[in-house]
């Protein structure tokens, strides 16, 4: 096979040799910091040393550590891609480029979601060739998962998961130039666990000025752990391991057996007399803070970086259609929900049905768990960061998919495949599939990716600024239109 000089980018670390086709070139697996082993496993990312010669990144590379992950019947499979791919090397990032060095194309950089425990840049979902055609350096990246990657352990730094977000910021101001990238005009975005954890970035200090722009996709601006909650997992982790709660403890624990402990570590009641537990218990991890990054962006953090925050309108569809809890779900298990969520559980009920009145027990369920999850998070931080000189936008996806009979709907993870263009994967097709049987909309991938790809050129995605006199939001499906606050009487009854 023959390379073009296009092929080859000289980074700071060294050469690496990308694969060209049809005008795009992708780069797989070029580490951005050191293999995180042994004790490094709980240490802060280090550099990755240099290498000689030409390293080839035209073949996927390993994954972070992590459980195979299910949701019941329906095929998450594109989502959380091929599991845990052992190898050491697996900091690293995924770019596409239709550039060469000396253009100054936008960036963006996308952190994958999987409730802080799974997933990974071999995702299929994450493809980045529709943003290189369309004029944009794509990069996808791996971060420590699970107990390497958040477990609040004394003796070693907190979220060492964002720590790697923020290195892979570092390694793309360092190095994005080199394959056509403009460092002055990078869009951080994600995705779920994802997605909290750029607004977490967004709060953070030491990462100031390593990106203009980002995009949450059904994260929370309200999503961290206060210490006190995850002193409670590591207690449960350091038990199950048999270890002290110490990381020189934990640094010999291989990483399969790590792995392995996770089952026992669901279930933790992490409620406290003043905090609720934001994951309402669907994962034992999460970014750990002080302040929850709303709360840091209404105090002036990420003052001069332009958002995009949105989610979907039935987020809830995902943790109860596939188990077959949507439509069996009682007036009790509404109360349940509330209570895992809120302080005063039959208030927020009444609100809900108060605000849905056809809606059954299914639905307000569904309702109240999307909204404990991402949208209270998710409007408490577009309101923080409203107004200021930086704009803010907001967005509701509301199409439909029609597996499971109907049941999964506009749920959790159902707008990625619009995001980045890939709704046709044969994967995403059918009964048990996330797309459903059916056809999408013909032009609803087009307009929602390029709808991103002009917010990350031009800070403009199309639509009106949101503040918190109108809360404009545009609901995207079938049909576009501007809305003013939807959802807006259920999630005045949050706390």
């Amino acid at each position: 096979m023959n390379h073009h000089a296009a092929d080859t980018v000289l980074t700071a670390q060294g050469v690496v040799r990308g694969l060209r086709r049809d005008g795009t070139t992708v780069f797989l697996n070029i580490p951005y910091a050191a293999a995180p082993t042994g004790a490094a496993r709980f240490a802060a990312p280090r550099p990755h040393a240099p290498w000689d010669g030409v390293r080839d990144a035209t073949e996927p590379g390993p994954t972070a550590p992590q459980a195979e992950r299910r949701l019941g019947s329906v095929d998450m499979t594109p989502y959380f891609g091929p599991g845990w791919i052992p190898g050491e090397d697996f900091l690293t990032v995924n770019v596409w480029t239709p550039g060469v060095a000396g253009e100054r194309l936008p960036v963006m950089v996308f952190v994958h979601g999987g409730g802080f425990v799974a997933g990974s840049t071999r995702s299929e979902l994450y493809d980045g060739t529709a943003f290189a055609r369309d004029g944009v350096v794509l990069v996808t990246l791996n971060y420590r998962l699970g107990i390497a990657g958040f477990l609040d352990l004394p003796g070693a730094p907190a979220n060492r998961g964002l720590l790697d977000v923020i290195a892979a910021l570092r390694w793309v101001r360092e190095n994005i130039a080199a394959f056509g990238g403009d460092p002055a005009r990078v869009t951080l975005f994600g995705q779920s666990a994802g997605a909290t954890i750029v607004g977490a970035v967004l709060a953070t200090p030491e990462a100031e000025g390593l990106f203009r722009r980002v995009i949450m996709q059904s994260g929370s601006g309200l999503g961290a752990f206060t210490p006190e909650q995850a002193a409670r997992v590591t207690r449960a982790a350091a038990h199950a391991l048999g270890v002290e709660a110490h990381a020189d403890a934990f640094a010999g624990i291989p990483d399969l057996r790590l792995v392995e402990v996770m089952p026992e570590l669901s279930g933790i009641d992490l409620r406290t007399d003043t905090h609720s537990d934001p994951l309402i218990g669907l994962s034992p991890f999460s970014i750990v803070l002080d302040r929850q990054p709303a709360e840091a962006v209404a105090a002036g953090r990420g003052d001069g970086v332009d958002l995009l925050v949105g989610t979907n309108t039935e987020e809830g569809n995902l943790y109860l259609a596939p188990f077959g809890n949507l439509s069996t779900s009682t007036a009790a298990d509404v109360h349940a929900a509330a209570a895992r969520s809120h302080p005063r559980p039959a208030r927020l009920v009444e609100a809900y049905r108060r605000a849905r009145p056809q809606a059954s027990s299914g639905e307000l369920r569904s309702a109240i768990m999307g909204d404990a999850l991402f949208g209270v998070g998710s409007r408490r931080l577009a309101d923080a960061h409203a107004g200021r000189a930086a704009a803010t936008y907001r967005y509701s996806f509301a199409w439909r998919s029609n597996a499971l009979d109907g049941e999964l709907g506009a749920t959790h993870a159902v707008e990625l495949p619009f995001v980045f263009d890939v709704a046709d994967l044969p994967r995403l097709r059918g009964p048990q599939a996330l797309l459903g049987p059916y056809e999408p909309p013909s032009d609803l991938a087009a307009r929602m990716h390029a709808a991103w790809v002009a917010f990350a050129a031009t800070g403009h995605p199309g639509w009106d600024r949101y503040d918190t006199a109108r809360r404009a939001t545009m609901r995207i499906g079938a049909e576009w239109s501007m809305v003013d606050d939807p959802h807006g009487e259920e999630l005045h009854a949050w706390p």
